[in-house]
């Protein structure tokens, strides 16, 4: 299920939604960008913040664990390789050896995409 919080309607992606909707969230926020939190572990994402550290903060409260958590942007009115792009600051994390912004580590990219394949249909 698919749940608002209270916080900047941040939503917790727990089931799939449908890129139109995705493409309303950006039309609310930034008119082409969806910045999103994935948790690689539970399969779910955080969408609808100003920053990602709030959608962060939100999953952290929802049982996530920080080394889980990366932060990605969404471009839904783009297609390929360009839809996604790996650039947060929650991404700096000397101690799990990703020291920039973009998520360095080929497997956790992998992970990313996965679960934003399987939660935007």
């Amino acid at each position: 299920m698919n749940k608002p919080t209270d916080e900047n309607s941040i939503k917790i992606i727990t089931e799939p939604i449908s890129l139109a909707d995705l493409k309303n969230v950006a039309a609310e926020r930034f008119g082409n960008m969806v910045k999103a939190v994935v948790d690689v572990n539970q399969e779910i994402m955080a969408i609808g913040g100003d920053l990602h550290a709030d959608e962060e903060a939100v999953m952290l409260e929802h049982g996530s664990a920080q080394e889980n958590l990366w932060g990605i942007n969404l471009y839904p009115d783009v297609s390929g390789l360009d839809f996604l792009e790996f650039d947060s600051m929650i991404n700096l994390r000397p101690k799990q050896n990703n020291r920039s912004r973009s998520v360095e580590d080929i497997d956790a990219q992998n992970r990313i995409r996965e679960v934003v394949r399987k939660l935007i249909v």
